[in-house]
């Protein structure tokens, strides 16, 4: 099957380079993408040209790709399902959840000359970095792109209700099946309470484990996309 693996912010499509070899060895065909303004050397990049460079990949698949979103960009691959209900033959998040219509994409931090930089390792201190050696801190740190504003204040916009027919892996890294489950049933993460299917996968690691455990992440994925 082809996978399409979705970065979130400030990473590059280089990013998935060890899962995607792992993904080849267990009979899969990756398809990493660097999105428009995080790596291509794009200026003014907005959410819709990322939307549009997700949409090309799925629609340049080889039969039904599965499309993986990794913590923000877990917004992109739900935006695929919603665009591409037939096209998408599944749909899997990493450390992330859709964000719901009408909200911005990944307005989370300080936004300066009009880019979110990366804003250093203090905001995700705990569970979110603790698998990370101080080595893996600098290659990220040293590798992240700034953020277009325009990208992480683009507004989402979800119009086809048959994306809730699109199966859904929630893959958690730094939470617990158990507690995403929790914020489902919550009432927290809205687009996930009305899926038709979620599954949940779990993985021993931080929140950016195709640095941490890429040869584990990639089984994960195999698994997920073979399941029926």
């Amino acid at each position: 099957m082809d996978i399409v693996l979705i970065g979130g912010l400030w990473l590059d499509g280089t990013v998935w380079d060890r899962v995607a070899s792992a993904l080849e060895s267990l009979g899969h065909r990756p398809v990493p993408l660097t999105l428009p303004g995080q790596g291509d050397g794009a200026v003014g990049a907005t959410l819709d040209d990322q939307v549009a460079a997700v949409l090309d990949a799925v629609d340049a698949a080889s039969g039904k790709p599965m499309v993986v979103g990794h913590s923000a960009a877990c917004a992109l691959a739900w935006l695929a399902a919603d665009r591409r209900p037939d096209r998408v033959a599944k749909v899997a998040l990493i450390g992330g959840v859709p964000t719901p219509d009408g909200r911005p994409y990944a307005d989370f931090f300080e936004v300066r000359d009009g880019v979110m930089p990366f804003p250093g390792w203090e905001p995700f201190q705990g569970a979110d970095a603790a698998d990370l050696d101080e080595a893996a801190r600098r290659e990220l740190a040293a590798a992240a792109i700034a953020v277009p504003e325009a990208v992480a204040r683009g507004v989402v916009r979800l119009t086809d209700e048959r994306r809730f027919g699109v199966p859904v892996v929630v893959v958690c890294p730094e939470f617990t099946p158990a507690q995403a489950r929790k914020w489902i049933d919550g009432g927290d993460v809205p687009e996930l309470a009305r899926a038709g299917r979620v599954d949940f996968a779990d993985i021993d690691s931080g929140h950016w484990p195709m640095v941490s455990r890429p040869a584990e992440l990639a089984r994960v994925l195999a698994a997920a996309a073979e399941a029926g």
